[in-house]
């Protein structure tokens, strides 16, 4: 008897596997026309399945026993076998469903009409045009060997076959440095490269061994074993093989002894890491993290003809290693961009350029300006960053305190992507802070804004005006009185060449605190002659603009350009501060000059207005031509000869 579970409808459904075009094909597979008798027996149990590569020889006869083709030598043949990866690689359609019902070491006869072989309708397979493709044909097949491989090249050429795994996941890639047993025969069997006493020692990427190769080894771990099988246009002349002789095929049997992990740190080959002793652990997992407490010896070396040492930490430190943290500006950016990328116990040999050196940063007295250095670093051991976890509210700001003030100072160096780093992971680790009363909330939030500001001030020193603005408004959304908030972000819109936006800002300050009068007008003030040579330029760059008469285009501000190009363009700045008693940054007014462009998008009308040109339709020159558009520019300005209308 049914029960009500049985009469219930199945829900579940299962994906379909989408058909392949190889399962299409062999639905047109009719009884008869693929046969199969086998010659000699193969050993194992195991057939070959999809992504395998089988390895084969092939010989086809007419059935009155006349050889057609044959990889064969005795038949005519080179005699370098066939290798296929099934599911992959463009078969006929008696071998792709023939092959997988052998064993290795089978031989078998497979009968085969003509639709099963060249004669089939859409073959992807090309043959020449004198086979007799129409006929009924007999394959010998004698399946050698098949095995998983990995296909490292879309197109077939490199394929990788693993004999031993190797150890860890890391493997190596340009520009390291690698130590392995090579030796290669081609795909004949004829040896190409015989094994020396010494493993083979070159650098990825420099074309010291053939490209396919190449790709495949960049597949190894160390220790790892494997046959790497080249094809076609992967096989490069190089110095391990230098005359190839038209060999198309190569079986490289390759083991990976060891690799020096070299690292092009800025992409550009000048800042170079190349690890001399491994360390502990595994990259990049066990590397030290931003704001890590790092202790490390090192050995100063200046590029020169005498390679001079002009410091040592075990000679001029007493032998006490050199300890930082990371994050702060301690060291030259180039040091502790590749001590980050170490392991504890590493030994590595930097390669620095002078602007990532000591230009920017304290030069020691014996290292001269614009010299490249050299470092030879060990990563002796590292903190971790510790966490606020088990904290009390109180101990919390207290850290917080020593976080913003390292900050500020990161900021008065000009530092602005550190000290804005310090702001941002404090403001992450607030998120998990949970004020207990008022007076902790009222504190915390404080904070929080004075962070965001900061965060603000060093996106605009940066030149990003819009995320600057974006961190007043986390701010102002909140308390849309705050002071503060609303003159850093007047100062970005006045940056940015939003000069209406500005001006409400200041004013709106000044109206809801009193006291911050004397800022607010310096910064209108400033305000107000930036928008005064906006206007300025405006109308250099449009004058005789209708000079011409009607139907021609003059180029506006011509003879105007080389006057306003020498002007003396160091305009007064102001400077951001740090305020001692609330630890913030407060900022004065905007950077650079803008160009006479930014602002004039929102206000076309009114500027159009104030040079004249009302109530008329014109063609104007390719306005960005013009020279100065700023970093903190809002909106690219480009009317390529567009046509403007101009509504009063």
């Amino acid at each position: 008897m049914a029960t009500d579970e049985d009469r219930l409808p199945d829900y579940k459904t299962q994906k379909k596997k989408p058909t392949s075009d190889e399962d299409k094909r062999k639905k047109k597979i009719v009884p008869g026309s693929l046969m199969k008798a086998v010659i000699r027996p193969g050993g194992g149990e195991v057939t070959p399945t999809d992504g395998d590569q089988v390895i084969y020889h092939c010989t086809i006869r007419t059935l009155d026993g006349v050889v057609i083709q044959s990889t064969r030598r005795e038949f005519g043949g080179n005699g370098a076998p066939i290798r296929h990866v099934l599911g992959k690689s463009k078969m006929i359609l008696g071998l792709l469903e023939g092959i997988p019902t052998m064993l290795t070491g089978e031989v078998a006869m497979f009968k085969m009409k003509p639709e099963m072989h060249y004669g089939e309708e859409d073959c992807p397979v090309s043959v020449d045009d004198r086979f007799p493709k129409d006929s009924e044909l007999h394959f010998e097949i004698e399946l050698i060997d098949f095995s998983k491989v990995k296909v490292i090249s879309e197109d077939l050429g490199v394929l990788k076959k693993v004999i031993d795994e190797g150890q860890g996941w890391e493997t190596p890639r340009e520009p390291y440095e690698v130590k392995a047993w090579i030796s290669a025969r081609s795909g004949e069997g004829k040896m190409v490269l015989s094994r020396a006493k010494q493993p083979v020692h070159f650098t990825l990427g420099k074309s010291e061994i053939p490209k396919g190769l190449e790709m495949g080894i960049g597949t190894m771990s160390r220790g790892e074993k494997a046959v790497i099988y080249v094809t076609g246009q992967h096989i490069t002349e190089t110095p391990l093989i230098s005359a190839l002789g038209g060999v198309e095929e190569i079986y490289f049997e390759v083991e990976l002894v060891h690799f020096v992990q070299v690292r092009d740190v800025l992409g550009d080959g000048r800042l170079i890491k190349r690890r001399i002793r491994d360390g502990r652990g595994e990259f990049p997992m066990d590397c030290p993290l931003h704001d890590s407490l790092l202790r490390v010896h090192y050995k100063g070396i200046l590029l020169n003809g005498a390679k001079t040492v002009f410091y040592d930490t075990k000679v001029d430190n007493h032998g006490q290693p050199l300890e930082f943290s990371s994050g702060e500006g301690l060291v030259p950016e180039g040091f502790e961009m590749c001590v980050r990328l170490m392991l504890p116990g590493e030994l590595a040999l930097v390669t620095c350029p002078h602007e990532y050196a000591y230009d920017k940063f304290q030069r020691p007295a014996n290292v001269p300006e614009g010299a490249h250095i050299q470092w030879e670093i060990e990563l002796l051991e590292f903190e971790m960053p510790k966490d606020w976890t088990g904290f009390n509210f109180r101990q919390i700001m207290e850290d917080v305190e020593k976080i913003k003030g390292t900050g500020n100072r990161l900021f008065k160096e000009g530092k602005y992507q550190l000290a804005k780093a310090k702001y941002e992971k404090v403001l992450r680790e607030f998120k998990h802070v949970n004020p207990q009363d008022d007076d902790e909330g009222k504190e915390f939030s404080d904070t929080r804004n004075l962070l965001h500001l900061n965060v603000a001030a060093c996106f605009l020193k940066m030149g990003d005006c819009r995320k600057s603005i974006e961190e007043c408004n986390k701010v102002l959304d909140a308390n849309p009185i705050h002071v503060k908030a609303l003159y850093r972000r007047g100062m970005a819109y006045m940056t940015a060449g939003d000069f209406e936006e500005a001006r409400n800002d200041l004013n709106k300050m000044m109206s809801i605190d009193k006291s911050s009068e004397p800022t607010a007008k310096a910064a209108l003030l400033k305000l107000k002659k930036e928008e005064q040579e906006v206007h300025r330029r405006a109308s250099y760059q449009f004058k005789g603009l209708f000079d011409k008469n009607p139907g021609e285009i003059s180029e506006a501000g011509v003879g105007e350009r080389e006057e306003i190009a020498t002007e003396n363009n160091n305009d007064e700045h102001h400077h951001d501060l740090v305020n001692n008693n609330e630890q913030d940054i407060e900022q004065v007014a905007a950077p650079t000059r803008l160009s006479f462009m930014l602002g004039l998008l929102p206000k076309v009308k009114r500027l159009f207005t104030a040079v004249g040109l009302n109530r008329c339709t014109i063609l104007t020159p390719d306005l960005s031509r013009s020279s100065g558009i700023g970093s903190c520019q809002s909106t690219v300005i480009n009317y390529s000869l567009s046509l403007v209308s101009l509504i009063v």
